[in-house]
């Protein structure tokens, strides 16, 4: 793979899939997309994007594949499955996995397809949303040999604005868990402090401009608490995939016998919401607990 922009191939169309892949094709890669629901490509199409008809092809005809899908097993069935990344890679040949995955199965599937194809895989997690895919200002975490993340470095450029490489594979994932640690909790966090604002007769929607440059400042304050002060709820991560993002990062704990309190607490306000049927709902409807409209 030269220095210059290699082809790519994107896998999954869902909201951060989809980000990946326009701005990828914006910033002047030639990319091919494949989806299970084909339908979802043809916003891609229009923009450039060349759809193909299996993951095989994908990795057949193009140097790097991305694939950005819900879960593990997701990412096994696409490069594992009947005509598969596999069956079309090849040494030289680059999988990036930009899924949220368990960090000893994705370490598993990288030894799988060495050995198949001699495909390298980099385990590369991702914070800041479809947003931040879109602007290219994406933090990347990353597991996998050093050589590949070099080799990678044009795909870095397009996406990030930050990307580090944390280890061999499964500690990008395993950053990942970390990450969502800190998310999952924060989200929580404000919608406790937008409910108390607002029952004490304070402008929640001035919050986030009173605290900014503070220490309580962060982009998600920025992000989400007008969201929430406003009941503007439209979706760009659902409770539902950050529920088995905690399911994850509970097994993480149990396996290395780590307490986290603080998280399991905030995993049953998840758990309410999913109950509630709320689950393809976005993160910042929390909220709704707190006022007691749940």
């Amino acid at each position: 793979m030269s220095s210059e922009k290699p082809t790519v191939g994107c896998a999954g169309a869902g909201i951060l899939g989809s980000a990946i892949a326009r701005r990828l094709i914006e910033s002047g890669f030639r990319v091919a997309v494949w989806n299970r629901d084909a339908a979802k490509l043809e916003p891609l199409v229009e923009l450039g994007a060349q759809a193909v008809d299996t993951p095989a092809e994908l990795a057949r005809d193009r140097d790097v594949v991305i694939t950005c899908v819900t879960d593990g097993n997701a990412v096994e069935a696409i490069v594992f499955g009947a005509d598969g990344v596999s069956a079309g890679g090849a040494a030289g040949k680059l999988l990036i996995d930009m899924s949220t995955s368990d960090a000893n199965q994705t370490r598993q599937m990288a030894a799988r397809l060495a050995e198949t194809c001699g495909m390298g895989w980099l385990d590369a997690p991702i914070s800041g949303g479809a947003p931040a895919a879109l602007e290219g200002r994406m933090a990347v975490m990353v597991g996998g040999a050093q050589t590949d993340f070099e080799r990678a470095r044009p795909v870095w450029h397009a996406l990030a604005g930050r990307c580090t490489l944390m280890g061999p594979n499964g500690a990008g994932q395993t950053t990942k868990m970390v990450n969502q640690v800190l998310v999952s909790c924060t989200f929580a966090v404000l919608a406790e402090a937008c409910a108390l604002a607002e029952r004490a007769g304070v402008d929640a929607a001035l919050i986030p401009r009173a605290l900014e440059g503070g220490r309580a400042d962060s982009r998600l304050l920025q992000e989400f608490m007008p969201k929430m002060a406003a009941s503007e709820f439209s979706v760009e991560g659902s409770i539902a995939i950050m529920m088995k993002d905690l399911a994850m990062i509970r097994t993480l704990a149990d396996t290395l016998g780590v307490s986290l309190p603080v998280t399991a607490a905030v995993s049953e306000r998840y758990g309410a919401m999913i109950d509630a049927n709320r689950g393809d709902r976005d993160c910042s409807e929390l909220v709704t607990l707190y006022r007691g409209s749940a």
